[in-house]
């Protein structure tokens, strides 16, 4: 795999107190969507983890190499490494960044909140794996790009320009187990909805509202696309994560 990482798309971590903060981006994309939240944590006094994920942020080739497995296990092992200095940890997902989270909650049970920003929690449906698994037999390896669906004028989203075909649907193949694991989450959650999104549909957020035995705070984003935290809520995203982790993670 090649070395050579995006600008933006570097890892992130930071020391700080007992208290830990985990942030995973989003599929095809970087950890550029969730560093402005990562560096307010860490103000905050928190110790950040902000992963990148295998096979993102260097080359969509790298990333062919690379699923859920992968991607999975690179969050367990973050949250884990923060749980060697942290009494108490918070996971802070985007997209298949929320899938990710709901793995690492239903894995690793201490898990003291979550916090969802469109989260890609269910299945678009059985045609999708067909569909994919079609391409993949005709030798067609990838297909249009999902990142950067901001709304603001003038943002782009450090992502790939296309997507692979193979590691997107080891995703759709994991979904149907986080979606049953979404059942294991008793941790508070702050979920964030934008009402529109071009990448996974608004009911996706639904799944975690019926579904998870802990408590649920529903913010809807009404100026806002898929990376919401690089669009034009993202003050609001920022303003109501810090409150929510300074009553339920602590200060």
């Amino acid at each position: 795999m090649t070395e050579v990482v995006m600008p933006g798309g570097e890892p992130f971590f930071s020391a700080g107190s007992a208290l830990g903060v985990l942030l995973l981006h989003g599929l095809t994309g970087t950890t550029s969507s969730m560093i402005d939240i990562a560096r307010l944590c860490a103000a905050a006094g928190y110790t950040v983890s902000l992963p990148r994920l295998p096979g993102h942020g260097t080359s969509v080739e790298d990333m062919m190499r690379t699923g859920w497995s992968d991607w999975s296990g690179a969050a367990l092992d973050a949250y884990d490494e923060l749980a060697t200095t942290c009494e108490r940890i918070a996971v802070i997902g985007l997209s298949v960044g929320g899938g990710l989270s709901v793995h690492v909650a239903a894995h690793r049970r201490d898990v003291a909140a979550l916090v969802f920003i469109n989260p890609y929690l269910k299945h678009p449906g059985p045609d999708w794996n067909d569909l994919a698994q079609g391409m993949l037999d005709a030798g067609v390896l990838t297909y249009d790009s999902v990142g950067s669906d901001v709304k603001k004028e003038g943002v782009v989203e450090t992502s790939y320009d296309r997507t692979p075909i193979a590691p997107a649907l080891s995703w759709l193949r994991a979904v149907p187990e986080v979606n049953d694991n979404l059942s294991t989450i008793t941790a508070p959650s702050l979920l964030f909805t934008s009402t529109v999104d071009h990448v996974v549909e608004v009911d996706n957020g639904d799944e975690l509202v019926s579904k998870s035995n802990g408590s649920v705070e529903r913010v809807w984003l009404e100026n806002s696309y898929h990376v919401a935290t690089m669009d034009n809520d993202h003050e609001l995203i920022e303003t109501r994560t810090m409150v929510f982790l300074a009553e339920h993670l602590g200060r």
